[in-house]
């Protein structure tokens, strides 16, 4: 079978438009069919195939992991399958479904490591297929549809609700999250976005609108938001849903534990509504600028290994959620299965009433990059960070950047302050710049110490002293790049400055490949970022190499002895996504 294919290593590049999630569900499936079984089983997606008689000895074992969510419904078809004897190209199918979180799929099999027990995935999200595919030993995934949809929102409590104006005022993402954290008497929580889908989608939205509204303010507005909602975030939606107030009693609104509103899907309202009585239920808003999806992709598992009855049992089991019965099933969980014509039943039983926007089309879903850029700062929203920022400032920075009017130094420059807005006062970074013999002997200079950024002194801030500091960086004339001794130098500043409980990092900026004659060797350097790097006090270099003349291979090679990555960027402008990128990579190995 023919695979999809999947983001790159460096997810940067603009992906192509996704289909919109039910639309393309038979299409996919349809052609899937096709090319696996040669015809078979798209008879078998009719029934034709359903041969009946004993199914105990010829039965294809299929083994499925599911997200929490989707399981119950999984299930239920799969026992649908058993009962009734459905087969594919004359063999029973055996389903049996596993509840796993979707983010921990996605790590395994994104590491590649051994064969995994399992021959189809069924996150609750793309992202998660997106997260397989950037790693570089990943085992491979083979998306063929999706099977349901459901839209996110923000659930509330009746009293929090009707303190709202719910259902008739309606409001933006931003607008929605900053009512909901005005005052602790109204506390909003999320499941953690480096967790879960939800969140993620959600706060990746939330940024997105907040820059949208806020122009140059926008970074700063979004990062607020995360700051503030990261501090009433759990692992997951289900224990999210634990956290609700239990019922209108002061003792409930007054416990600092307890929250009135969540981030949360449509089908987590629908279900826990289904069970909680009237006084915690929820009521549901959907945000007027469009509410993401959770799209539930079908994806085979490494199916090359796959034999053919194998793999035209597991498509045989997803066309059955094309069909009526299948269908059935998913509304009785609380899923669309179409995304665009929600039932009634469906959106009431959630806590949705008109006019909420819960029939408008969904928001675009986010690129790759905007999902880097978010886990990106959500790494750094939560831990806080201390960041080492060293920039290259040799002549070849005045060079101009092809197709555009400005040099590497001006468009690094400005994508240094782009990165800056995305952090919060609470962050720590410090700046030097580097060149041959930029201080005397020396081939570096320290122009910013590393401190809060919301550190006050004579009037300014550290956030204004570091913008005016990036904002005068100039190329050094006659000067060539001094990496191998800056590099090191750097590396032993920022772990004397070690502070526990953030996220440490030295970040590298060069345009080219070290050009000291008399400094230290790049053997002596790795061996001695080897040698003192420390994994109880993490200190991972993220060098990026700028434009066609610096060395990938090199800093790959400096940053990789540290525990952190190397990069390669055309343009300086891909700068603040790489940094934001990177930080989320070396964050997630630390966690």
């Amino acid at each position: 079978m023919g695979r999809h294919s999947l983001p790159d290593e460096d997810g940067t590049g603009a992906p192509g438009p996704r289909p919109r999630t039910r639309g393309r569900t038979v299409a996919i499936a349809t052609a899937l069919v096709l090319v696996v079984a040669g015809g078979t089983a798209v008879a078998a997606r009719s029934g034709l195939l359903s041969f009946g008689g004993s199914c105990d000895d010829d039965a294809v074992r299929l083994n499925v992991v599911a997200a929490p969510d989707v399981t119950p419904a999984l299930r239920e078809a799969a026992d649908d399958a058993r009962e009734n004897e459905i087969t594919s190209d004359g063999h029973c199918i055996d389903v049996r479904v596993r509840a796993r979180d979707s983010f921990e799929v996605a790590e395994e099999l994104r590491a590649g490591k051994g064969d995994p027990a399992y021959d189809v995935w069924v996150p609750d999200s793309d992202v998660w297929m997106q997260r397989v595919g950037l790693g570089t030993k990943q085992t491979k995934v083979s998306p063929a549809g999706n099977i349901a949809s459901s839209p996110i929102g923000i659930g509330m409590v009746p009293s929090a609700a009707e303190t709202l104006g719910w259902p008739k005022k309606t409001y933006a993402w931003p607008e929605l999250t900053t009512a909901a954290m005005k005052s602790d008497k109204l506390r909003l929580g999320a499941a953690d976005p480096a967790r879960s889908a939800t969140g993620l989608l959600a706060l990746s939205k939330i940024g997105a609108s907040a820059k949208k509204q806020g122009g140059k303010e926008g970074d700063t507005q979004a990062a607020a938001l995360a700051k503030a909602l990261s501090t009433r975030t759990t692992d997951s939606e289900g224990q999210l849903l634990d956290t609700l107030a239990r019922d209108g009693s002061g003792a409930e609104k007054g416990n600092p534990r307890r929250n009135q509103a969540l981030v949360v899907s449509e089908q987590a309202a629908f279900a826990h509504n289904a069970s909680a009585g009237e006084e915690n239920s929820l009521d549901l808003f959907y945000p007027k600028d469009g509410s993401p999806r959770l799209d539930y992709p079908y994806a085979l598992v490494d199916d090359a290994g796959m034999s053919t009855d194998l793999s035209r049992a597991a498509l045989r089991f997803m066309t059955m959620f094309s069909d009526e019965d299948g269908e059935r099933i998913l509304a009785k969980h609380g899923f669309r299965t179409d995304p665009d014509k929600p039932s009634d039943e469906l959106v009431t039983g959630a806590g949705g009433r008109t006019p909420q926007p819960y029939a408008d089309e969904a928001s675009e879903p986010p690129s790759d990059k905007e999902i880097q850029e978010t886990l990106g700062m959500w790494t750094i929203t939560v831990q806080s960070a201390r960041l080492n920022t060293v920039v290259d400032a040799s002549e070849s920075m005045r060079q101009l950047v092809p197709g555009r009017a400005q040099s590497r130094m001006e468009v690094t420059k400005s994508s240094l302050l782009q990165a800056l807005a995305g952090f919060t006062d609470e962050d720590q970074i410090g700046l030097w710049e580097f060149a041959t013999r930029l201080d005397g002997a020396r081939d570096y200079r320290k122009l910013q110490p590393t401190e809060r950024l919301g550190d006050r002194k004579g009037g300014a801030t550290h956030r204004d002293r570091l913008s005016a500091s990036f904002s005068g960086l100039q190329p050094v004339p006659g000067g060539a790049t001094g990496l191998y001794d800056t590099t090191l130098a750097a590396y032993k500043d920022a772990q004397a400055g070690y502070a526990r409980g953030k996220f440490n990092a030295l970040v590298i900026l060069t345009d080219g490949a070290n050009q000291d004659p008399g400094s230290i060797s790049r053997g002596s350097l790795i061996s001695q970022l080897d040698e003192l790097s420390d994994p109880e006090r993490p200190v991972p270099i993220i060098a990026i190499a700028v434009g066609p003349d610096a060395d990938k291979e090199e800093v790959q090679q400096i940053a990789e002895a540290s525990g952190g990555s190397g990069h390669q960027v055309d343009d300086p402008a891909q700068i603040h996504a790489v940094i934001l990128k990177a930080i989320m990579e070396a964050g997630s190995k630390q966690g």
